[in-house]
């Protein structure tokens, strides 16, 4: 097996390229990849990584790297069928996590969970055992909010690699996870991290995931808002409008004509500045 055989359409949201799959086909390429054996991440990208990463160059080429940067949320799924990936679906993280947890139980893979409050991976790792019987869970790691200091960077790295899980996942916010799995990808050695983002509160119990029937209107982000208002209100209110008129312009074909002519008029204005 070769690398290139993990090459698989995808779709253009806004210059971020999403894995043009479903939950089955994004199960069965995480799959291989592990069997692989090589080091890699998996993203679960939404509408808010999306408009996130037009505003970070380096978030952009960190989801444009992944070995799966699976389409999490309605929307971008939309996006991609109007492109003609008719089977393209939403993978979220707490309905990705389930369904491998689930897959690793059977298959012998070891897990590690890092991220999440304090006490809440010790918590989840007893839940998810009971949910999953023979799922063997081999660490758990909450780092500190802050970047973590040399010392525990050391002391981190050298927990996973006793550990050896076969995947490990990342439960921080987006662009934190993404930077995180990126920077550390070769050195944590596991064939899989994934970015789970809230999925650890999902699955201890601290969060309601919502009805299939909102999530398939694209309203999972309000059940969501609903939930935490303080933290998410500014998020929404900035990201769903822009994202909705940034992909209009898309798929009418002006996006790139727009983008042109600002990169022409910054062009002038720095010629007209570097001879004033």
């Amino acid at each position: 097996m070769l690398k290139t055989d993990f090459i698989h359409p995808r779709a253009n949201v806004l210059e971020v390229q999403v894995s043009a799959v479903n939950l089955e086909q994004a199960e069965e390429l995480a799959c291989r990849w592990i069997d692989y054996g090589d080091f890699g991440y998996a993203c679960m990208t939404s509408v808010h990584g999306v408009m996130e990463a037009q505003r970070n160059a380096d978030l952009l080429e960190i989801l444009n790297n992944a070995v799966l940067n699976a389409p999490d949320g309605t929307p971008l799924s939309w996006v991609g069928r109007i492109q003609g990936f008719a089977k393209m679906d939403y993978v979220t993280g707490p309905q990705f996590m389930a369904r491998m947890c689930h897959i690793a139980a059977e298959r012998g893979y070891r897990v590690f969970l890092y991220g999440g409050n304090p006490g809440i991976a010790d918590f989840l790792s007893e839940r998810l055992r009971v949910r999953f019987p023979g799922l063997y869970i081999a660490g758990t790691w909450t780092p500190p909010f802050r970047p973590l200091t040399n010392k525990e960077e050391e002391e981190m790295l050298s927990v996973v690699h006793q550990a050896r899980p076969h995947i490990m996942w990342v439960g921080l916010s987006t662009p934190k996870q993404e930077r995180f799995m990126a920077q550390y990808v070769q050195r944590l050695r596991v064939p899989l991290l994934v970015g789970v983002g809230a999925a650890f509160d999902f699955h201890a119990g601290l969060l309601r995931d919502c009805p299939i029937w909102v999530k398939r209107a694209g309203l999972q982000w309000l059940h969501r808002l609903a939930q935490e208002p303080r933290r998410l209100s500014l998020r929404y209110l900035r990201n769903n409008p822009a994202f909705v008129w940034q992909v209009a312009l898309q798929l009418a074909g002006l996006r790139s004509k727009i983008e042109h002519r600002q990169r022409a008029a910054g062009d002038m204005q720095r010629k007209y500045e570097a001879g004033s």
